[in-house]
């Protein structure tokens, strides 16, 4: 049976969508394998690593009718991105083995029976579904996954909290020094969820979601998993269990001192004293004066750098530290024009924020130079 006849552009880009979750070494063998679940004219493709659960259904030819089994999803992968992007190719079954045909290339794999995938246990108590479109939900994400902590023993900072109130959409992000908040409006209402996403759900959800499509993403959160459809996919996650903490304590309010500031020039200034300092010591010294920022670094080699902008500003003289890492990640995920940072004293975390904005929030612990 042909299971599937079409470019190869079209049937890479179905296969890439869903094989991001796909582990090259895995525990269980078929896990390295995408489903393929023919059924008529369309055909079904599943991944999952058990944690999470990738599916689209697409058009891409061949004969019709009824046929299942599963695949290596890399290989086939690596095989597709060597043939022309508007070659046809197409994939036959035989036996326990499957040829992939294109041009004048052929390529017989190996197979493993679909009913030993083990797919994820969708939960029976899903909340209600509501929907933000994709752009909107991709900035989201972008505003504050960077924020996430990298393999953390408190596991739930390894991730975002979701956060679905009334007619708003909330995500924050913390790995204990910094914490970047972000907030969207919802179309309807919808009761109070908190859910924390794992940051591999994070990322596969940022590499999937367009920029620019006008598209709606629909979300569903049970207490142990969310669901995603959108674009004719349904992504199925596990959920992180654990307290977050208690954001709104973290962010500060009423600081006496603060600036606005051209994010641009901000941002060179970080990244040119940056260069010296070390690799392991990431730290630059902020001095704050009335109508003056100087930013400046060091380094075990007592090299020194130092750079000045000149801003308007007449409040107290604040000396403080941060790790310019932080501050130059934040930086580099706005596309705003000005910045406004707000500070109380050298001891204090910093809060940057968009000027007339309330949607986005960024804090940032201070640290000893």
């Amino acid at each position: 049976m042909i299971v599937l006849k079409a470019t190869q552009d079209k049937v890479l880009s179905v296969l890439q969508s869903v094989a991001g979750i796909v582990e090259r070494r895995h525990t269980l063998p078929i896990l390295a394998n995408v489903l393929l679940r023919k059924a008529g004219d369309s055909i079904q493709l599943t991944t999952s690593d058990l944690e999470i659960q990738i599916r689209t259904t697409a058009d891409l030819g061949g004969d019709t009718g009824n046929f299942s089994t599963t695949i290596g999803a890399k290989k086939l992968i690596d095989i597709l991105r060597t043939m022309p992007g508007d070659q046809t190719v197409s994939l036959e079954s035989s036996q326990n083995k499957v040829i992939l045909k294109g041009g004048k290339s052929k390529f017989t794999l190996q197979t493993l029976p679909a009913e030993d995938f083990p797919l994820v246990q969708e939960s029976a108590n899903f909340g209600p579904v509501f929907s933000v479109p994709q752009k909107t939900l991709k900035a989201l994400l972008g505003q504050v996954a960077f924020a996430m902590a990298v393999h953390d023993i408190r596991y739930y900072l390894n991730g975002i909290l979701f956060v679905a109130e009334g007619k708003t959409l909330s995500l924050v992000a913390t790995d204990g020094h910094r914490l970047a908040f972000s907030s969207a409006t919802l179309d309807t209402e919808v009761p109070k969820q908190e859910v924390i996403l794992p940051r591999k759900t994070v990322m596969e959800l940022q590499r999937l979601l367009s920029s620019n499509d006008e598209g709606l993403i629909e979300m569903q959160f049970a207490n142990n998993q969310a669901k995603f459809a959108f674009d004719g996919m349904e992504f199925v996650t596990k959920l992180v269990e654990g307290k977050f903490p208690d954001y709104n304590r973290v962010i500060p309010k009423n600081h006496k001192n603060s600036v606005t500031l051209g994010r641009t020039a901000l941002l060179t200034t970080l990244q040119r004293t940056a260069i010296l300092t070390s690799d392991k010591f990431k730290g630059v010294r902020l001095n704050l004066d009335p109508g003056s920022l100087r930013v400046a670094s060091s380094n075990a080699e007592q090299e020194e750098a130092m750079d000045e902008l000149d801003i308007d500003y007449g409040g107290d003289s604040i000396e403080i530290g941060f790790n310019v890492t932080y501050l130059i990640d934040v930086l580099t995920n706005m596309d705003q024009d000005m910045v406004k940072i707000e500070l109380s004293d050298g001891n204090s975390s910093a809060l940057i924020t968009i000027p007339d904005n309330q949607d986005f929030k960024y804090v940032v612990m201070p640290m000893r130079i």
